[in-house]
């Protein structure tokens, strides 16, 4: 009986839908949890966000019609949600989807298979192609790769250059403000500056600043968003060059005191991710009785044992300085991951503390 309803009211409605939806209005609420906050916290974005987001996927991704597009990651992620699903289609680009456990060579085959000419992944995607070695026995042929999340350590970088023939470029930005600084994949006579996060977004004025303002290139401070003519920093660190490019720093909250000593998460982390033993690593700043803090990393390495733990720390002190190095190493067989697939660094202070 209720569906005989359900069919007559169906048979009634029109068959044309018109919507009503202001810029300013409600289009949806995107959850975050970041790799550091203890509850999701909801972020409310308007239609009006679609619109900005569609522009970041132009420069951000390189969305073009005719693309086919990839992006492999969870629509529980920004991400996801919007470079791989809401943007592309507002824009008539057609998307392809992952489900289900993440496995390097379905990657492989997807890409091969369906000629795939625009990726967009996290680093760690990329980092596990490499890894898997499965990436040079069925090549692809794209035009644009592109990741978001995380910085991409050198190691990971030379990989997708050398096996895909194309660099990968950066897009950075955050749920609260969207995309904010781009590296133009695609764009003929845009230098892709190696290890930098981009310039900023069409639209945009992002600078580095400290509380005087903006700094000079060269200078490590936060980086910043003008918004409603006030500077919003976005809780990373960075420096800015010459020419206007963006480098990371670390987060904000990443910064380590140890003794009198500031150092860098973020540099320690890919001074390990150079070695060619270490698959992923993490580090933080833990308690210390004598030195206030020391920095602890956290190192994916198979097969490696307690010995590995100096040769790695003798490894680090060579290529940043003798006080800047992991003064304690854990080994583990993988790392905690957010649903994004980056680093949960909440559970390893929890894991600290």
């Amino acid at each position: 009986m209720a569906m005989d309803a359900l069919a007559e009211r169906l048979r009634a409605a029109s068959a044309r839908y018109a919507p009503a939806t202001g810029p300013d209005d409600l289009a949806l609420f995107q959850y975050t949890s970041g790799t550091t906050r203890a509850l999701p916290e909801a972020v409310r974005h308007t239609h009006r966000s679609v619109v900005t987001l569609m522009v970041a996927a132009l420069y951000g991704v390189g969305l073009r019609a005719g693309d086919r597009y990839f992006c492999p990651s969870s629509p529980a992620w920004g991400h996801g949600l919007w470079h791989g699903t809401i943007a592309p289609l507002a824009l008539g680009i057609a998307v392809g989807s992952y489900s289900g456990r993440f496995r390097p060579d379905r990657i492989v085959e997807a890409l091969h298979a369906f000629g795939v000419t625009n990726l967009a992944a996290a680093p760690t995607v990329y980092r596990m192609l490499r890894e898997a070695g499965v990436a040079g026995a069925r090549r692809f042929a794209p035009e644009k790769l592109s990741f978001t999340g995380e910085p991409m350590d050198g190691r990971t970088w030379d990989f997708v250059e050398q096996t895909f023939g194309v660099p990968p470029c950066s897009m950075y930005g955050t749920t609260e403000v969207g995309v904010i600084l781009v590296n133009y994949p695609g764009f003929e006579g845009f230098e892709v500056r190696r290890g930098a996060l981009g310039k900023a977004a069409p639209g945009w004025d992002v600078a580095v600043v400290d509380d005087d303002g903006p700094l000079p290139p060269g200078k490590v401070g936060e980086i910043a968003v003008r918004r409603r003519g006030e500077w919003f920093r976005v809780k990373d660190r960075g420096h800015v060059d010459e020419d206007g490019y963006v480098f990371h720093a670390g987060r904000s909250d990443d910064v380590i005191i140890s003794a009198g000593w500031t150092m860098s998460a973020l540099e320690i982390e890919q001074a390990l991710l150079a070695h060619p033993d270490v698959r992923e690593a993490a580090v933080i700043g833990v308690a210390d009785a004598l030195r206030g803090q020391i920095p602890k990393a956290w190192v994916v390495a198979p097969g490696k044992g307690a010995g590995f733990v100096r040769e790695l720390q003798e490894f680090v002190k060579d290529r940043l300085s003798k006080h800047e190095y992991p003064r304690a190493i854990e080994l583990v067989e993988e790392l905690p991951k957010t649903p994004a697939g980056k680093v949960d660094r909440k559970t390893l202070r929890d894991r600290a503390t």
